[in-house]
């Protein structure tokens, strides 16, 4: 009993410290919301452009009503490495990796604001049925896609509630 007393107050400390100096969440921020969702993405043509491209819709919470305060460029990059080598010297297990290079204008406009990199590296199993080999590499697209767009949307967060951009 002590001890949850113990731990309730040191989180309520914490709290209050927090409160004191300032410290806002990421998300707490007022119209950072908004700002994300007024991102229009373009993506390159493929599979893996318009899973970024999807995954980022959703996170950006991207508005297709309403038009857009800037646009997103997207350059992609894929590659594959063996990296679980069986004694017939067949592969069993692969890296993928996959690097995401954004640029970020005004809508309307051609000087780029925010520049970015993001590189993502997922593993997946390789089997000896091919179907089974093809799901699971669309399977890492997929979730390496998922965190690039994750990783984008906390960059653009931090410099969209900078003061100075």
């Amino acid at each position: 009993m002590k001890m949850k007393a113990a731990t309730v107050g040191l989180l309520s400390f914490a709290a209050l410290a927090l409160t004191g100096c300032g410290f806002t969440p990421l998300y707490g921020t007022p119209g950072l919301t908004n700002s994300l969702s007024g991102i229009a993405v373009t993506a390159p043509q493929g599979r893996i452009g318009e899973l970024l491209r999807e995954h980022l819709d959703d996170v950006l919470a991207h508005d297709r009503g309403a038009a857009p305060a800037y646009s997103m460029s997207l350059n992609l990059s894929e590659q594959r490495f063996p990296r679980g080598i069986r004694v017939d010297n067949v592969a069993s297990r692969y890296e993928y990796v996959l690097t995401a290079n954004y640029a970020l204008t005004p809508t309307g406009g051609t000087t780029v604001v925010k520049r970015g990199n993001v590189r993502v590296e997922v593993t997946y199993d390789s089997s000896d049925q091919p179907y089974a080999s093809v799901v699971a590499q669309q399977d890492a697209q997929d979730r390496a896609a998922e965190e690039a767009a994750r990783r984008i949307e906390v960059e653009l967060a931090a410099w969209l509630i900078k003061p100075t951009r």
